[in-house]
Formats: structure tokens, sequence, C-alpha cells
């Protein structure tokens, strides 16, 4: 694998992407990006009020943008949001500039770690079990062919999670 300048941690909602990035960049002494922290930075709105106002497609354009913003530098711990791997361009992007870790969790730990969904757009609407098992069972094969390594997150904690990633960032 050609050594890569930044790390991406992709996987669905509540896969601990962001507890465990901010512990992931701690140990490896990299800078720690929220994807979605930076969305929302920039729109002067969380993320649910850019879905409210905008639609998911005006999130995601915001997305790109800020993706491709983020890996014009080196040296960094993405924590991407649960929907990066929907287009084709960001795919493209992270495996190129990134080496691109999947934090593979059940639907069984995405429900106990989101709770009743608050605050997740895309969980609205039916109920919370159905919904989470429609996206996981759509997003699994593009989580798969998007990532280079898989690391099973669920019933771990984000130190051991962490500890895993940066084994194989330094072997890669």
């Amino acid at each position: 694998m050609a050594r890569r300048e930044n790390l991406a941690l992709i996987g669905f909602m509540g896969a601990g992407k962001s507890t465990v990035g901010a512990e992931l960049a701690h140990r490896l002494g990299m800078d720690f990006v929220d994807l979605d922290g930076v969305i929302a930075g920039e729109a002067g709105m969380s993320v649910p009020e850019i879905f409210d106002r905008e639609g998911e497609e005006g999130f995601r354009e915001r997305e790109s943008r800020a993706l491709r913003k983020e890996l014009k530098g080196a040296g960094k711990v993405l924590a991407c949001g649960g929907g990066i791997v929907l287009r084709p361009e960001n795919v493209d992007l992270l495996r190129e500039r990134c080496l691109v870790v999947y934090l593979r969790v059940d639907r069984d730990t995405v429900l106990e770690r989101v709770g009743e969904g608050e605050g997740r757009p895309l969980l609205a609407g039916g109920p919370l079990p159905r919904k989470v098992e429609e996206l996981l069972s759509e997003r699994e094969e593009k989580y798969l062919q998007a990532s280079h390594a898989v690391v099973e997150a669920g019933g771990r904690t984000p130190e051991g999670i962490a500890e895993e990633i940066a084994g194989i960032w330094r072997g890669s």
C-alpha cells in the first residue's frame, strides 16, 4: 500500500469516528478534523439545520467541498460523516489522499449509541431499528469498497480501536 498523507475514518453514524479519531490523532501526533464540525462551522448552523434548509443534496455538496479543502493539507486524521461514501468523487479523493479505515458496527451497536436518533436527520420518519437496518444495508458495500482496512468497532473502547488503527498506519 502506497504511503498516504492523511488518515480517514469512515463508517455508519454511531461507529465512533469522532471519538476514535480524536484519540488516534493524539496518539499519532496528527491534527484531528471532524468533517461534520467543519461543515457546521462554515455554514453557521448545525448539521440538522443544514438538512432542514438545504436538504440532503445541499449538505452533500457542502461535505464534498469541505473534504476537498481539508485534503489540501497533510498530517490529518479525518472523521468523515456516514454518507461521505455516497459520492464517487469523495471516495476517489479519500482513497488517493488517505489511508481509509472503515469502523464497522452492527445494527444493535448503532441503536445503543444513537439513542432516539435525535440530531440525526436521516433517521427521521419510521421505526428507528428499521431505518438503521435499511441505511446500513445500503451503505455496507460502499464502505467496504472505499476502505483500505476494516476495523470492528462494536463492543470495544475508543483507545483499543485507536491503537489498532495506529498499528495499521505505522505499517502502511
